[in-house]
């Protein structure tokens, strides 16, 4: 192999190269394709106009900050939380009537109208709950909830009955309104009215339950309070009278379980306390909170009726007072209570380890099955430990015997019922 050199004399020439270049910065590049989209959505307008319309508003929506909150999702609508019978919807932007649905989202403007057996409870995202009655046709009139500023919410009635209950407004200045006969009713916060219209007799009422609320018509204004109701007809003036106040109901408590071997023929006692210038009352038991099926009803003198044939099954009870010129009370809230058959072949854990005494009050300490729920002397049992321990302080008790009857009702259905007798010193 041969290498060849080469001299300075002999070294071939190379010419000069020469390397031009123009520089283009991030800025410039972005300015030319920001360009050309423009021009391109121009000629895309010219020759679909519609189609790009819609483009836009589609990429418009996606854009939008989203606020998942409940008031946020609800800011213009609201939902049936309790349906029974015959109930139906027309929507605004409708000609006809559906039957109402769990899934339907109200909107300003629909109509609601119940039949004969119908009942229906609106709930609208700022707390506030109308229960529409039997044989009611009623407008939504006012959807406002956002989430930091002051709601407004209102129904017309233009005949039959709603209930109307106001929780806790966190944004002062809100408000719940019902219009009715040319007339507004505006409650405040934590309180609850019955409001009624007849536009063939053109007689109407508000009775406020709970709180207070403020009724104008015809320029005036009237301040009404707790037991005390606002009545008028057509266009005259309004009346206000004081309501004969509903009985606190006693026993069964809210909640409470009864367990008895054989629910259907063991009598089941109601007590309340009794009312001033009630002459009678009446006791009601259902099978809903709103009472469009009565299952039983009894007038009774005394403040205690004991009632039987109730199959094992959910209830809820209510009296209503009434006084010697047979005017009625609005009935007491409701109660619920579950009348349990008791198993005869298995009963649940239940036992009582010791008894205190604190001075009148008992404290009642054992164990059961965890999660099971408690019930001692008609009280629910609020400390049970995820162990089954449990711990109660009953209410005063007088000096001498008594008995606690401690009764439960475990995850599985099974029962419990234990009876201890003590001595009071």
């Amino acid at each position: 192999m041969t290498t060849q050199k080469f001299t300075d004399a002999n070294r071939p020439k190379i010419n000069k190269v020469e390397v031009y270049w123009h520089t283009v910065t991030y800025r410039t590049v972005l300015l030319y394709i920001l360009a050309f989209l423009l021009l391109f959505a121009a000629a895309s307008y010219l020759v679909f106009p519609d189609s790009f319309a819609g483009l836009i508003r589609h990429v418009s929506k996606a854009l939008e900050p989203k606020d998942t909150s409940a008031s946020a999702v609800n800011m213009r609508g609201a939902r049936f939380v309790n349906l029974d019978g015959k109930v139906e919807v027309k929507r605004v932007n409708s000609v006809q009537w559906t039957t109402a649905d769990y899934s339907l989202t109200l909107d300003k403007g629909d109509l609601i109208q119940t039949g004969p057996d119908g009942v229906a409870r609106i709930a609208f995202a700022d707390g506030t709950t109308y229960t529409v009655q039997a044989d009611t046709l009623v407008t939504v009139e006012e959807i406002f909830v956002p989430q930091n500023s002051a709601s407004s919410v209102g129904m017309h009635i233009s005949s039959g009955a709603v209930d109307l209950t106001t929780g806790t407004w966190q944004i002062p200045g809100s408000k719940a309104e019902v219009s009715f006969q040319d007339a507004v009713a505006s409650l405040h916060e934590n309180s609850r009215a019955d409001v009624r219209t007849d536009p063939g007799t053109k007689q109407n009422q508000i009775t406020v339950a709970a709180g207070a609320a403020e009724v104008q018509h015809d320029g005036q204004q009237v301040q009404l309070t707790q037991y005390q109701r606002g009545t008028f007809t057509g266009t005259g003036p309004i009346t206000k009278t004081d309501v004969l106040a509903p009985p606190n109901l006693v026993q069964p408590v809210n909640l409470q379980p009864i367990i008895v071997a054989d629910p259907k023929s063991t009598p089941i006692r109601f007590e309340w306390q009794p009312v001033d210038s009630a002459r009678e009352y009446e006791l009601e038991i259902g099978d809903t909170s709103m009472f469009n099926r009565v299952l039983a009803d009894k007038k009774t003198t005394d403040t205690a009726v004991e009632v039987t044939g109730l199959p094992a099954g959910e209830y809820f009870w209510t009296v209503k007072a009434i006084d010697a010129k047979g005017t009625e009370s609005e009935p007491a809230g409701a109660s619920r209570f579950t009348l349990v058959e008791q198993d005869k072949e298995q009963n649940m854990l239940l036992q009582v380890d010791d008894v205190e005494f604190h001075g009148k009050v008992v404290e009642v300490i054992g164990h059961t099955e965890p999660g099971a729920v408690l019930i001692i002397d008609g009280e629910p049992v609020a400390d049970v430990e995820a162990d089954g321990t449990f711990r109660h302080f009953t209410q005063p008790m007088t000096s001498g015997p008594h008995v606690i009857v401690i009764t439960g009702q475990d995850r599985r259905g099974l029962t419990g019922i234990v009876r201890k007798a003590i001595v009071v010193p």
